[in-house]
């Protein structure tokens, strides 16, 4: 290691010689610096920004562990979103639409809460809320997510987005694939109604894939997020 090499020779030449070993010391750390940005953006979405199924699967896992009965596990999914891609402003309005979801999403659930991409047009969270407050958060969710977004040329995109959650203390588990699963069911039980549905212990008896109602599309890609 450079800091503790001995080398016996003159001052000035000695630290020249240090100054050369630490050289390749401060290489390896600009290489490990980088790797682990790289590490970090690989668990990203990169439309969106938020995390990938593996990180979001270790936050979520991490927020139900620690707060047990006032965690709550949620799938949301853009409601008509095949008919954005396929309007007027193409799949450029469609990622736009995505994009903003994600954000209200990530505003909604806050600095503490965990947000993911878990589909091409389904999202996913983790947070804390007190059972007392779950539904009027839920309703508050709904109404920020059916707020129309602006593409380009100034036109207004309506949207609307169906939600499901679960809650370790309704269903009696904190097992993370056990409430997704149960959040997509209560979550495809309310599509298109305009309202969240809080899952109860029926939603988490539907058969799934990887933590999603079996037949829903990409179940098999899923992965670690189970």
């Amino acid at each position: 290691m450079a800091s503790i090499a001995r080398v016996h020779a003159p001052s000035g030449q000695r630290a020249l010689i240090i100054t050369t070993l630490a050289v390749p010391l401060t290489g390896w750390t600009v290489h490990a610096v980088s790797l682990h940005r790289k590490l970090a953006a690989a668990r990203r979405d990169p439309l969106t920004g938020l995390l990938g199924r593996d990180g979001y699967t270790t936050r979520a896992r991490q927020i139900t562990d620690r707060y047990g009965d006032n965690a709550l596990v949620g799938i949301v999914d853009l409601d008509h979103f095949k008919e954005i891609n396929d309007g007027p402003g193409g799949h450029a309005a469609g990622d736009r639409v995505l994009t903003a979801t994600a954000q209200r999403l990530v505003a909604w659930a806050g600095s503490r809460g965990a947000v993911g991409r878990i589909g091409g047009d389904e999202l996913a969270f983790a947070v804390r809320i007190a059972p007392a407050r779950r539904e009027l958060r839920l309703a508050q969710l709904v109404t920020l997510l059916a707020q129309p977004v602006p593409i380009d040329g100034g036109l207004l995109v309506d949207v609307a987005a169906s939600v499901g959650a679960a809650s370790p203390d309704v269903l009696g588990t904190t097992d993370l694939s056990v409430l997704q699963r149960a959040a997509d069911a209560a979550m495809y039980a309310g599509k298109h109604t305009g309202r969240a549905v809080l899952a109860d212990r029926t939603h988490a008896t539907v058969p799934s894939v990887n933590g999603r109602r079996a037949g829903r599309h990409g179940t098999h890609t899923l992965g670690a997020a189970a």
